[in-house]
């Protein structure tokens, strides 16, 4: 019975339990993720893929990371992510350099998922990858194509860029696995953000790298490596990679691999691109444009400008003008919502024109771009790839067009042939180009608002040429602005401070001011031989006189005098200095002091002009203390105040005895101005009385036969109420019209009253204000 139980607890299997379960469930992971990094530093040290090697399936990548590719349709492997992903899988340095819309948003954002999850990286490890996009919009695309292929990784990512709520954005950094930003708003949280910490850092991408890496990135992207860890991978990743040392270096990279794609192609751009060029005149650039968009209404094309006043002014005027193709415009003035809105409206559509800046020139991947066109000549030629590159994206095709001056062709066309830029000439066709000036011209006239936005732009475009820095091709003293200002609509070009122009030729700041100079010197020595010469003839000023205000007052290039100093000159003097008169001032430097005047030279009244006048008004205000003065008898000026010294005033008697008289002589002056006071009061609220009864027996329309009956003593009392506080039936007046009535209205008990009969039927208002005052008298 014994041997019957042992044997049957022998045979019974062991009893797996949910712990073990989970146990060997992590063993297997581990083994996986060790297997996966094993094989990545083997691919990565056997060098290039194999042309062979196509599918993403073929790499050492996660089953979730397989997961979200297949789920988000990525199948193949293109050439920037052949060549980089097997050195960045194997946690080194890259340098990725490939055309637009070739891939590289996946190059960088599949090495990220899978270092952390071999790390195992939980919320709890804080921050293990940042990604930097110079523009919020690319950012926003990075971020998207994250959330699609890392969809099934227990890893958290958020998008951290300017225009939204800061607050909200401090509330979850600190939780954060994966961060897509843009340089300023890291700065800030790095600032701000008590728990934003990055000393686990893992991976930094940087996407656009030169475009970040450059001057207006410079100081912030300087701040935020200061405070990131040395022990970290890099990955740079560019349409054009910067290789400058001093930016490796910045970055601390260590032996990078450079990957470069279409090296060693014919040309920098892709083979399905179509691109052209046409010289335009400046102020035929605008009809051009509309022209293009006339006969190019089906299309999707973006068009770019080089400021943000430009777009909004082309968009507002083509808006009302137009073109028959739906128009947005972007820029990096406006709103973050109103940008993605933008954005998302014109990814989602399939025929429109986005009017924008360089914000939307760089890695922004809008689907099905038939058109690029470029108004304004880009910077250099870099700048020009990524403008074109929003079109023939991947396997696409797609066409462009630059619009170049006469002056900016020969030199932007070999720069661009030096790049193995393929671009080719095209001309308009005469009867395809509509003239929209006019059109421009009667909207500004309408609205100021669109003539504001005219000038804006017309002086934002002229800035952004003088601040090239390659003079060759922009050249702002050849821009024909009155032209240019007229096709916008303006009236007259806007005054701008660094150009100036002279006559039809517009002249550089430089320039102008050497000839003001030449200007300015030849007048001063005119001047001076004109002084010399009236110094050394025989006037009416007397040549022993050599100060400079003598000089400046014996010019004689100007006859006409303010019509203050002409009152000042005596006409019946003829005396031997006839025309000649004297001002003066108390206390300036030029006059004598011991009568506390001033005694300004003698100067002929046909010798001053307006300027010297002014300059003369300038100069004795300037050395003129602040005083009032009074003149006396003689004409002589004096302070209003003459103070005495203390020795003399105490003479005078007992101070305090004086204070007392001073006193009661104002006291006695006040009473006597109460007095004056009272009885003009009074006498102002009789009158006003008399007034108001004047007007109420207008306005009862009294004829010739009626009387003024009966003006009651009450009212001319002399009391010093007003009239608020008498009774109503005390200030009224009692008509009758005639004696009659006059007699049966009387009252029984008789009051001093004073009856007056008249004849109305020749007295005008002021007899009767006479008669009403004789009243008053009498009563």
């Amino acid at each position: 019975m014994a041997k019957r139980e042992g044997s049957t607890k022998n045979n019974k299997p062991p009893v797996v339990t949910a712990t073990d379960k989970r146990r060997l469930r992590r063993e297997e992971e581990i083994k996986k993720i060790e297997s996966l990094g094993q094989r990545a530093l083997t691919l990565a040290n056997n060098g290039p893929l194999d042309s062979s090697v196509k599918l993403f399936t073929e790499l050492p990548i996660s089953e979730l990371t397989l997961q979200g590719l297949e789920r988000a349709h990525y199948a193949e492997m293109t050439e920037i992510q052949h060549k980089s992903l097997p050195y960045a899988l194997a946690k080194r340095d890259v340098l990725g350099a490939a055309k637009t819309g070739s891939g590289k948003t996946l190059a960088f954002l599949i090495p990220i998922l899978e270092i952390l999850y071999r790390h195992q990286w939980t919320q709890l490890d804080g921050l293990g990858a940042l990604v930097i996009s110079p523009t919020r919009e690319l950012a926003m695309q990075i971020f998207e194509v994250l959330c699609k292929i890392g969809r099934y990784h227990k890893l958290s990512a958020g998008l951290i860029i300017g225009g939204k709520q800061v607050e909200e954005e401090k509330a979850i950094m600190g939780r954060m696995n994966i961060l897509v930003c843009t340089p300023g708003r890291l700065l800030q949280h790095m600032d701000e953000t008590a728990g934003f910490d990055c000393d686990n850092l893992q991976v930094l991408v940087l996407d656009e790298a030169d475009r970040i890496l450059d001057l207006g990135f410079k100081k912030t992207m300087n701040a935020i490596i200061e405070n990131l860890p040395r022990q970290r991978q890099t990955l740079l990743f560019s349409a054009t990679q910067t290789k400058s040392v001093k930016d490796l270096a910045r970055l601390s990279l260590e032996r990078p691999e450079y990957v470069g794609v279409h090296e060693k192609d014919r040309f920098s751009t892709p083979s399905k691109l179509l691109q052209h060029y046409m010289t335009v005149e400046l102020p035929q650039k605008l009809d051009m444009l509309y022209s293009f968009l006339r006969t190019h209404a089906n299309n999707k094309v973006i068009v770019f400008l080089s400021s943000g006043k430009q777009v909004r002014f082309v968009y507002e005027t083509f808006t009302k003008a137009r073109p028959g193709i739906p128009l947005l415009h972007m820029h990096g003035k406006q709103k973050q919502m109103r940008r993605v809105e933008i954005f998302e409206k014109f990814k989602n559509t399939t025929k429109a024109a986005l009017l924008c800046t360089d914000v939307a020139a760089r890695g922004l991947d809008f689907p099905a771009v038939d058109w690029v066109v470029q108004v304004d000549c880009p910077e250099d030629c870099d700048t020009y790839l990524h403008r074109v590159g929003r079109t023939a994206r991947y396997e696409a095709s797609g066409k462009s067009l630059l619009f170049l001056l006469p002056t900016e062709a020969p030199e932007m066309i070999r720069l661009l042939n030096e790049k193995n830029i393929p671009i080719k000439e095209i001309s308009p066709k005469g009867n395809k180009v509509l003239n929209v000036s006019k059109q421009l011209q009667h909207f500004c006239f309408q609205d100021s608002e669109t003539k504001y936005l005219g000038q804006r732009a017309f002086v934002t475009y002229v800035r952004s040429v003088f601040l090239q820095k390659n003079k060759k091709v922009f050249d702002v003293d050849k821009l024909p602005l009155e032209e240019f200002a007229e096709s916008l609509g303006l009236p007259g070009a806007p005054q701008v401070k660094f150009v100036k122009r002279k006559g039809d030729k517009n002249k550089s700041y430089e320039d102008e001011n050497s000839l003001l100079k030449d200007e300015r010197e030849q007048r001063r020595k005119t001047r001076m031989e004109e002084i010399e010469r009236e110094n050394t003839a025989d006037t009416c000023i007397d040549s022993t006189v050599k100060t400079k205000a003598d000089k400046m007052f014996a010019r004689k290039n100007a006859n006409v005098l303010a019509g203050h100093y002409q009152k000042l000159v005596d006409h019946s003097d003829t005396s031997d200095g006839e025309g000649d008169f004297t001002l003066k001032r108390a206390d300036h430097p030029l006059g004598e002091s011991d009568d506390n005047s001033v005694k300004l030279p003698n100067i002929p009244s046909q010798e001053l002009s307006k300027r010297q006048l002014r300059k003369m008004k300038e100069k004795l205000i300037k050395n003129t203390r602040n005083n009032r003065v009074v003149f006396d008898d003689d004409g002589n000026a004096r302070p209003i105040y003459e103070l005495q010294d203390e020795d003399s005033f105490r003479q005078q008697g007992d101070v305090n005895k004086m204070v007392d008289e001073f006193q009661q002589r104002n006291r006695i002056l006040m009473d006597e101005a109460d007095v004056a006071d009272r009885e003009a009061d009074q006498m102002r609220r009789k009158e006003k009385r008399i007034r108001r009864k004047i007007r109420e027996r207008e306005e009862l329309g009294l004829e010739s036969s009626q009387t003024l009956a009966v003006l009651k003593t009450d009212d001319f009392s002399g009391n010093d109420s007003s009239e608020d506080e008498a009774p109503r039936d005390k200030r009224s007046i009692r008509m009758a019209a005639s004696d009659d009535e006059l007699q049966t209205s009387k009252p029984k008990k008789q009051r001093s009253a004073r009856v007056l009969e008249v004849d109305n039927s020749a007295m005008t208002l002021e007899d009767q204000e006479q008669l009403a005052l004789q009243l008053l008298g009498s009563g």
